[in-house]
């Protein structure tokens, strides 16, 4: 029998592992332990973490930095459970691409008043939440970069609509109205070197995915020609045929948070290729 053990910071194995398949001839407890022993599977979660925490903050509400960081860890240590919550999988790495705030001082467009984004109570928002990651057990936090060279003032996607539909006009028009024109660079590239890595290594033979970009889908492919049982978690939004195409399986274990933290384990998990919805 394994005994009951975890590292700091992670959730205790269970008693009985669970067994995917097969059994074959051995009684259950036996077969249990040879699965376990012989042929793990070892899991590597990734985050798209603009993607994660847009579709966090829709399933489970707004969350200090902290709590969004703890979910987060607990997010992913979920995909490590089968549907009746036994622990069927062994931990390598959970990844976490982001970017750090833009570190950009400017005015703004019409009112020509100092801004400074660095300071401002996202920056800050995230710089917690990074920090907090960095703590966690198992965490790898990839870092890109927004570039601040040439930043530009954009209106807002509602603005710009009730200024075609005539509901409003250009005099009407003010600061708040305005979002500054910012992109990541090197996230995506940081995520598909990770994957093509740990793919050509055989470091692990399971990846859990938590994003709905279609972007993926190079890295998606390589990953299941080496080998590689590649799961999509899309937390319940739906994604492009390309990106459902080239998967091996869909799974969303996002639920809504309940008031103690911990996510229900039975119910509303997709099992094998099942399209999400909005």
């Amino acid at each position: 029998m394994i005994k009951r053990s975890s590292a700091p910071g992670g959730k205790p194995s269970h008693l009985d592992p669970g067994s995917a398949e097969p059994r074959g001839f051995f009684s259950r407890s036996r077969s249990l332990d040879l699965l376990y022993h012989i042929s793990p599977t070892v899991t590597a979660v990734m985050f798209d973490a603009g993607f994660y925490l847009t579709r966090a903050k829709r399933l489970f509400g707004k969350q200090t930095p902290y709590d969004a960081a703890h979910t987060l860890h607990q997010y992913a240590l979920e995909h490590l459970n089968d549907d009746n919550g036994r622990r069927t999988s062994r931990l390598y790495r959970i990844f976490v691409y982001d970017a750090p705030p833009a570190a950009w001082k400017g005015h703004t467009p019409i009112g020509k008043k100092a801004v400074d984004l660095g300071q401002s109570d996202t920056a800050k928002w995230r710089n917690t939440f990074h920090k907090t990651l960095r703590g966690l057990r198992k965490v790898a936090l990839r870092m890109g970069e927004i570039p601040t060279s040439q930043v530009r003032w954009q209106l807002k996607a509602e603005v710009l609509e009730d200024l075609a539909n005539g509901k409003r006009r250009w005099e009407q028009i003010t600061d708040d109205d305005f979002r500054p024109d910012l992109h990541q660079k090197g996230v995506d590239m940081r995520l598909g070197l990770d994957i093509a890595s740990l793919s050509y290594q055989r470091i692990v033979n399971q990846i859990v995915l938590i994003s709905g970009d279609a972007d993926f889908v190079p890295a998606a492919k390589l990953a299941r020609r080496s080998g590689i049982d590649f799961i999509l978690d899309p937390m319940w939004a739906t994604i492009r045929p390309d990106l459902f195409e080239h998967i091996d399986g869909l799974r969303c274990v996002a639920r809504v948070k309940a008031k103690s933290g911990v996510f229900p384990r039975r119910g509303g998990q997709q099992a094998g290729k099942t399209q999400g919805t909005t």
